[in-house]
């Protein structure tokens, strides 16, 4: 299980202070991938804004899973309390998922051997669709948690990793 926590009493409670995600594959990936799930759960530990709409106040631990055609959001206390479960079916996010990682893998490739305008262009492409991507997952989690831009951003980074594999 990859995880990243962080302990200190300075914690705002609307935050993760631990996520995971719960996928036995993560030893199998492409050293690119692997990149981008381990700078998204740092940066989501180092800055987030993550707030259950209808239950106790954090901070909180977050464990992501995939469920039978979705993700699991595994939300506990830090006593690692459950105080929420909360599924998102994928079905929206699938066409988003597929494009962002055969544009990561174009980007991947054009930085060991394109012009830095080629590099430009597709990374242009590549934060335009993890910014749709996000909003996506925000309107999807309103109900449930109230997350930020860059928080969402990075979920969605975490989730398509775990999409990847299953």
């Amino acid at each position: 299980m990859a995880q990243a926590s962080v302990h200190s009493g300075a914690d705002k409670s609307a935050r993760m202070v631990h996520i995971s995600l719960d996928d036995p594959a993560l030893v199998a990936r492409n050293p690119d991938i692997e990149h981008e799930r381990r700078v998204a759960i740092f940066d989501l530990i180092e800055g987030n804004h993550f707030a259950l709409v209808d239950g106790p106040k954090g901070p909180y631990r977050v464990v992501l899973s995939v469920v039978d055609r979705g993700i699991l959001f595994s939300v506990s206390n830090g006593d690692n309390e459950s105080l929420a479960e909360i599924e998102l079916a994928m079905t929206p996010f699938r066409r988003n998922i597929r494009d962002y990682f055969l544009i990561c893998e174009s980007y991947f490739e054009a930085i060991r051997t394109a012009t830095p305008e080629r590099i430009e262009t597709i990374d242009e492409a590549r934060r335009a669709l993890h910014n749709e991507s996000a909003e996506l997952l925000k309107t999807r989690l309103a109900a449930y948690v109230e997350v930020d831009d860059d928080t969402a951003r990075r979920l969605f980074t975490l989730i398509s990793v775990l999409k990847m594999r299953s």
